[in-house]
């Protein structure tokens, strides 16, 4: 098992200082999530082979590794135009990321809900073309349901991951996603979890507020019966996800015996104070982690 930092509360940071800066932090591993200058969320990849070559170097020269690259492109979504462009972009990203020596990649569905089912047409053409560009290269795939897109329900995208019927691909479970995903109890959630099985190889880890509490009204948003999707990615015990119960299973599904699973701490609300969060970050974690034994 490896502990990453997406280190998106860092993205002004330049590429090449990157490493040292986690390292710092107190982290050994990198999940690369989008940024201007590597891969833009959307858009086609930023990264030539000198890019590539000053990042290994800053990754060798900080004693910090790359767990897994996280691209985000509208594969799945409604305009077939953007469909084609995003699969180029996604195989650009999959050469990017065995250059870097990595085989795990990570993303979302990245569709639309108000147009659920062609999204999930289009999100079966761009497999069908890309998994073949996986399976040449080896690389790994986690996928997550995500607030706002074709698929939100946890269960519901454990079965489409297992209808891709590929050892490659399995299941991301994000924790501040949670009271998205159908769980707004501990028990639902270890109810999902159980429902992944093997599957879940990768967690990402912040906390949030149910969305869904006092009546619906733990956040008011206007006007009234809109379709927005509020959630955010706060410190652990910031919110109401319940981390003993989470840590608790992962400990008893054996999640740390698996060299490829991953956790991963994804904290955006505090830029502000980043450093101290992220270092909050990683002591809790530990602290989980060591109650596994």
């Amino acid at each position: 098992m490896k502990i990453a930092l997406d280190p998106y509360m860092f993205r002004e940071v330049p590429l090449t200082q990157l490493p040292g800066v986690v390292a710092d932090l107190g982290f050994e591993y990198i999940e690369l999530s989008p940024r201007e200058d590597f891969t833009p969320f959307f858009l086609h990849a930023r990264a030539n082979d000198d890019t590539v070559k000053g990042f290994k170097k800053a990754l060798d020269a900080a004693g910090v590794k790359l767990a897994c690259h996280l691209p985000l492109y509208r594969w799945a979504g409604p305009d077939e135009i953007q469909r084609q462009a995003a699969v180029r972009y996604w195989k650009r990203a999959i050469e990017l990321t065995v250059e870097l020596d990595c085989h795990i990649m990570n993303s979302e569905f990245n569709g639309r809900p108000e147009d659920a089912e062609t999204s999930e047409g289009q999100f079966w053409r761009s497999m069908e073309e890309l998994l073949p560009v996986f399976e040449r290269e080896g690389v790994h795939l986690r996928l997550e349901p995500h607030p706002d897109d074709f698929v939100e329900d946890a269960k519901t995208s454990i079965d489409m991951i297992r209808g891709i019927n590929s050892n490659l691909v399995s299941y991301l479970y994000c924790t501040p996603h949670t009271f998205h995903h159908g769980a707004h109890t501990a028990e639902e959630m270890v109810d999902i979890m159980e429902y992944a099985g093997d599957l879940l190889t990768h967690v990402h880890l912040a906390d949030c507020f149910d969305h869904t509490a006092s009546s619906g009204l733990r956040y008011i948003t206007n006007p009234p019966g809109n379709s927005v999707r509020v959630h955010q990615h706060l410190d652990m015990g910031q919110g109401e996800v319940d981390f003993d119960a989470f840590f608790a299973k992962l400990g008893t599904m054996g999640f740390a015996q698996n060299d490829d699973a991953i956790l991963t701490s994804c904290v955006f609300a505090w830029e502000d104070r980043r450093e101290e969060s992220t270092r909050f970050m990683r002591s809790e974690i530990d602290k989980h982690v060591k109650r596994w034994g």
